[in-house]
């Protein structure tokens, strides 16, 4: 394990980051794949990696939920990822997930709007409504009621949808979460992708 700096660079964790030569073979592989897709290991996998068994577990209900067919489009899930990390003050989380929703709506201003007001970003009816219902569910999610549902609905979000995104809010309070404890530090190269 290194002291949770890779090179000489601030630190990614206040944990342990593990060797990459010393992870189970499953894990090497996907940070590796992930860092010939994206040119860099984004520092998630690597903080993550200091307990094996929930870095699987939170990849794959990763994969299922944000990878799976859906009534929304892979830019509409990252905004969803944005918009309840930034009310949940997630830096990582925005930062890194700011990044994939600019070059998926490829729109390279559309992540910092959402980060700091999604009420006022450039958004349609419709992803207003996913907006709302996103953050209601990431952060008073004891208040929902039918009208959040029927709001839903009325801009032409199906029930199934509508899991879609209790699941991804959720699944991000989690990540949120980790990230905070762990003081997770978002890679550089985010800052300048999409844009």
């Amino acid at each position: 394990m290194s002291d949770a700096t890779p090179g000489n660079g601030p630190r990614i964790s206040r944990f342990p980051v593990p060797e990459l030569e010393d992870l189970p073979e499953d894990l090497r592989a996907r940070i590796e794949e992930v860092a010939a897709k994206s040119g860099f290991i984004p520092n998630v996998f690597l903080v993550l990696a200091h307990r094996p068994d929930e870095f699987r577990a939170f990849f794959a209900y990763h994969d299922a939920v944000m990878e799976r067919p859906s009534g929304l489009t892979k830019g509409e899930k990252e905004l969803v990822v944005v918009a309840t990390s930034a009310a949940n003050d997630c830096q990582y989380c925005v930062v890194a997930h700011g990044a994939v929703a600019r070059i998926r709506m490829k729109d390279p201003r559309i992540a910092d709007q959402v980060a700091t007001n999604w009420r006022k970003a450039d958004l349609t009816d419709r992803q207003r409504a996913l907006l709302a219902f996103a953050v209601k569910v990431a952060t008073r999610s004891g208040e929902l009621e039918e009208a959040d549902y029927a709001d839903m609905h009325r801009h032409g979000w199906s029930d199934e949808d509508i899991w879609d995104v209790g699941a991804i809010a959720g699944l991000f309070a989690l990540s949120n979460r980790m990230a905070n404890v762990t003081g997770m530090r978002p890679n550089d190269e985010f800052y300048a992708l999409g844009r």
